[in-house]
């Protein structure tokens, strides 16, 4: 007779009852990580124990007829990782990207996050995981203003009013204590109006559109930037004022002072040295760098302009939060935190989740085998 195994299921609003809008709940959840990154504490996928993941993509003129054609943000991901600590979980996020979705009233991806046995490899919880992502997403920065910032921040200007804008705002605004003003940026007006309506709603904070990146950028005193890719953003140092905290969710570039003149602070550099030599495979750095959102500083690093990435000067925000490595130096010195998404984030925050949905009487069990027709 074999194991009886069975594992939870929980569907999207399931996973907002369980807290997955809670900011508070979800920036401490990524501070953890953050924490187990700096000790070496998870394994992601590929040899070098931190790739982003495994892409399946599509000819641009598929040779058959029902085979997808390439086209925007399309793609198939899995992201399989274990993550230490007292999450001790391993995982996988596994998604589907369309930019014609919206035409469809879907999200543009549509993702799943599933919690395994670390030793058996059984199945423990199967996720909703698009709102897992957006606020994890949007811990990050979070963690990054309340480690990095100026205390003493009020004015908080958001590039990209999507999604991910609207995730890094509920997690960032709690984490600056004086804030007065909000400024939303977005390609699109429509978007940056309805961020901005929402935020003084929700807030009781002051919050306005401005359509020049210039304008907006000058008077931030943390600027976060999760901007669609489609768009180039551009800064210039002169731009940036003393003190400012940058947060680079999302792909940004600017004049070589720009680089220069600034401390980065990277939330794994394992990870971007993963993207390097990816992009050394891939046969063509230059197209590969425009698609990661440390690509400019890998230029920098490349022309002997900025330290390694293994460097002994290299600061992750894990070692400042562990208090190995100093982080902010000086009220004036611009900081900016560079930060890709990475799946132990969610397999952590689905295994929080997961533990309030058992606390709660949230999901439905779902039987996968009574005893193991294979079992040995």
């Amino acid at each position: 007779m074999g194991k009886h195994t069975d594992f939870l299921y929980l569907s999207e609003p399931e996973v907002i009852e369980a807290g997955v809008y809670d900011a508070k709940f979800c920036v401490d959840n990524a501070e953890e990580v953050f924490k187990l990154i700096a000790k070496g504490d998870y394994v992601m996928g590929g040899p070098n124990h931190n790739s982003h993941g495994i892409y399946v993509t599509f000819p641009k003129e598929p040779e058959f007829e029902n085979m997808p054609k390439d086209g925007p943000d399309r793609r198939f991901v899995a992201m399989p990782a274990y993550l230490g600590g007292r999450f001790d979980m391993a995982g996988c996020k596994w998604y589907g990207s369309n930019a014609g979705n919206k035409d469809h009233g879907l999200p543009r991806s549509i993702l799943m996050t599933m919690l395994n046995d670390k030793e058996t490899g059984e199945p423990i919880c199967h996720l909703s995981g698009n709102l897992i992502s957006a606020a994890r997403t949007g811990a990050v920065p979070g963690v990054g203003v309340r480690h990095l910032a100026r205390k003493d921040s009020e004015v908080l200007t958001l590039i990209g009013c999507g999604a991910i804008g609207k995730s890094s705002l509920q997690n960032i605004i709690g984490e600056m204590p004086n804030i007065k003003k909000v400024i939303c940026h977005n390609h699109s007006e429509a978007r940056a109006i309805a961020l901005a309506e929402y935020c003084t709603k929700t807030y009781g904070v002051e919050a306005v559109v401005e359509n020049d990146l210039e304008t907006a950028t000058r008077q931030a005193d943390v600027l976060n930037v999760a901007a669609s890719r489609t768009v180039p953003l551009i800064f210039k140092h002169e731009w940036i004022k003393p003190g400012c905290t940058i947060l680079a969710s999302g792909p940004l570039n600017g004049d070589e002072e720009f680089w220069m003149q600034m401390k980065v602070i990277w939330d794994n550099h394992k990870l971007h040295e993963a993207y390097v030599e990816d992009a050394i495979i891939s046969g063509d750095k230059e197209a590969f760098y425009k698609t990661v959102i440390g690509g400019p500083v890998f230029h920098l690093i490349d022309e002997g302009k900025k330290p390694a990435l293994d460097a002994p000067e290299t600061v992750n925000i894990g070692d400042v939060i562990n208090g190995t490595k100093v982080g902010r130096e000086s009220d004036d010195q611009i900081i900016c935190f560079i930060a890709s998404g990475q799946v132990i984030f969610d397999i952590a925050l689905a295994h929080d989740l997961y533990q309030n949905a058992l606390k709660k009487g949230l999901g439905t069990k779902l039987l996968l085998w009574d005893s193991p027709a294979q079992a040995d």
